[in-house]
Formats: C-alpha cells, structure tokens, sequence
C-alpha cells in the first residue's frame, strides 16, 4: 500500500467519514457535561465501558498465549497516543476553551500529519497533499467563521487551546503508527482484538492520568463527579459512537487510505457539528456550509489524486 498517492473507495470513504460525525458530536457532549465530571475522569469512564462492551468479542485477546503480548511495547505505544491521551486532552481543553477555538485549533491536523509523515517517518509531501490540505483547512475556517473572515481576527487563544494541539500531535502520530505494524497479519484483521490491544494499555494510561487529575488539582474547583441520567447517557455515547465505532472505523479506514489523506478527513468535523446544531437546535444552514463543504471535498479529491 501507498501512503503517498492512495485511491479511494467507496467503502474507504464511509470508514474515514463516519469518524468525524462521531466526533463532532463527542466535542458537543464533551462541553455539555465538562461540569458533571473531570476531562481525566470521563475519558477513563468512557474506556472502562467501552472494554466491558468489547470484552465479549475480544477476550481471547487477553490469554497468556495472545499474539499480542510480544508486540506490547507497540500497543503500549498506540494505547497511550490514542485511548490514553487525545480525548483526554480535548475533554481537557473544553474545561477552558470554547468548541470554536478547539475545533480551529484541530483543523491544523492534516499539516500534522504531513509534517510527522516526512520527519518522523521518511514520508514524502507532494504538491497535491500540501494544496488538498489548505483546500480544506481554508473550508474549516470558513465554517468558523460564519463567511466573515473578520470574526477570525477576533479570536483569542487561551490554555485549553495548548492542550487540543497536544491532542492534534498525538493524533498525527498515532494515524502514523496505525499503518507502521510489526504484529502479525492476524491481529490486525481482527478487528476486536486489535482495538483491545490498544485498549489494555490505553485503560492504564488512562486510569494513570485520572488518579494524577485526583490527587493534584489543577484547578479552584475540587474534582467532582455528578452521577444521574444525563452523565449515564453521554457515557452511553461516547463509549459507543465516538469510541468503539470510530476508532474501528477510523482504524481500518487509516490502513487502506494512509495517514495523509486520512487527516484531511478530520476537517469534516467543524461541518458535522454546525449541521448537527442545525439538526438539534434548530440552526438553518447556511450557505457558507455548503461552501464550506466543497472546499473540505476539493482538498480530499485533490490530496487522493494520482
């Protein structure tokens, strides 16, 4: 497989669309509960039911004989970049930051992707991927800016934003490491066992970081959680949707298409979440979504052309 020039599928496309719906609406209920429950917290609530979901499909995957216990560094690795550390670092950055500012802030992840590709990996970045990039960067920030460039000037920058480009980083290196396997052909193509692989790992991690959320609290409020309806529901959701399905999506679509053009896809999210206001709290759409839209398709047709 080509990480340079790949094509695209049909079913390719819906693996790597499907994610960011998912994730625009993990941003919404992220920001919606960020007082019920710390980031650290929630992150790890929402992994520890995930595994209980995947347990049943995937219990094989914990037996001292596994094919998975001689790649564990690997897995370690994976589980920390992606279970670990990104949704905690953008639950973290919606504690202080606006979705707008987060959302800006994660559309710089095809650059990364580009970027990590050809440092970290010997990648090559043509012409077509940085153009397809800024195609879709410059639709992102069409959407945030309602179809006034101005409003951008008047954006202001605050911690939680550090985070989300953190989380954009870790990202950018765990689409990397998705497609630079080492375990065998097996453990990949299936695909419980290899998000539990991660999950294993990414669990500790994240058990890790909450303890540390607990014991030194960053902020004025001491850590609290808010038990009832509403966190059970949105547990329920992100657990399913943005967790399990998008990361099996987003895993598979990765192996066939590559990081780069992947990345691109990312860029969706903005636009899924200003449709889904429009669809939840009665905001028409507009026309700089659709043109929006076909700016974030032109970067990916332009980035995917051989």
């Amino acid at each position: 497989m080509s990480t340079n020039t790949p094509r695209l599928s049909a079913p390719t496309l819906l693996l790597l669309t499907l994610p960011p719906l998912l994730w625009a609406g993990n941003a919404v209920v992220g920001r919606l509960v960020h007082t019920l429950v710390p980031p650290m917290t929630l992150n790890l609530l929402r992994w520890a039911l995930a595994f209980g979901l995947l347990l049943p499909w995937a219990r094989r995957c914990l037996r001292p004989d596994s094919p998975l216990w001689p790649h564990w560094r690997r897995y370690a690795l994976l589980g920390l970049l992606g279970v670990g550390s990104y949704n905690a670092l953008q639950y973290l950055a919606l504690q202080t930051s606006t979705p707008l500012n987060v959302t800006l802030v994660g559309s710089s992840m095809p650059m990364w992707m580009l970027g990590v590709g050809a440092l970290c990996f010997g990648t090559p970045v043509n012409g077509r991927q940085v153009a397809g990039a800024l195609l879709s960067m410059a639709g992102v920030l069409l959407v945030l800016s309602h179809g006034d460039w101005q409003q951008l000037a008047a954006l202001h920058l605050v911690p939680g934003d550090a985070f989300m480009l953190l989380a954009s980083l870790a990202w950018a290196f765990y689409s990397w490491l998705l497609v630079r396997s080492t375990e065998p052909v097996g453990l990949r193509s299936d695909w419980a066992a290899f998000l539990m692989a991660q999950l294993v790992f990414g669990l500790g991690w994240s058990a890790l970081f909450s303890a540390a959320e607990w014991a030194l609290p960053l902020t004025q409020t001491p850590p609290h959680i808010e038990w009832g309806w509403p966190l059970g529901a949105a547990l329920a959701f992100i657990a399913l949707g943005p967790a399990l399905l998008a990361y099996r999506c987003w895993g598979a679509g990765v192996q066939q298409a590559g990081p780069n053009l992947a990345g691109l896809f990312t860029n969706l999210t903005p636009l899924f979440a200003a449709l889904l206001s429009a669809l939840f709290l009665g905001e028409p759409p507009q026309l700089y979504h659709g043109l929006a839209f076909v700016l974030i398709v032109a970067g990916i047709v332009v980035s995917s052309r051989r």
